[in-house]
């Protein structure tokens, strides 16, 4: 808890589902993300898009489905991986929920600026 002139400003800390940050904090998955965020793709077509061998591209993408921002479907003998629709609304809705607080904060700081800064 912050105080500043005789005022407490509380921060509510975002509620955050880990496993979508952590998934995309290596930049191979945040590549593959990005790849069908443009379009669904196989591992086949990921792996040749990719400096990484296709059971790299497997396990990168088993995060990401259990993170909850890819699913899959079975075309043929051949997976096809697009992003999941729910689970990019669910890291949507994290990143408004982070601005809004993030935003708050930086009204309250303007509003009432320390007493060195007025």
């Amino acid at each position: 808890m912050l105080t500043d002139r005789g005022h407490r400003f509380k921060f509510a800390l975002v509620v955050t589902n880990a496993n979508y940050w952590t998934a995309l904090g290596d930049p191979t998955r945040r590549t593959i993300f990005e790849l069908l965020v443009e379009q669904p793709c196989s591992v086949s077509g990921l792996a040749r898009a990719l400096p990484v061998t296709r059971p790299a591209v497997s396990q990168h993408l088993k995060i990401l489905k259990a993170a909850g921002l890819v699913a899959d479907t079975r075309s043929g003998k051949e997976r096809i991986y697009r992003i999941d629709q729910d689970g990019l609304a669910g890291l949507r809705a994290e990143i408004d929920q982070f601005w809004s607080k993030t935003l708050a904060g930086y009204k309250l700081a303007v509003e009432y600026p320390k007493k060195d800064q007025a």
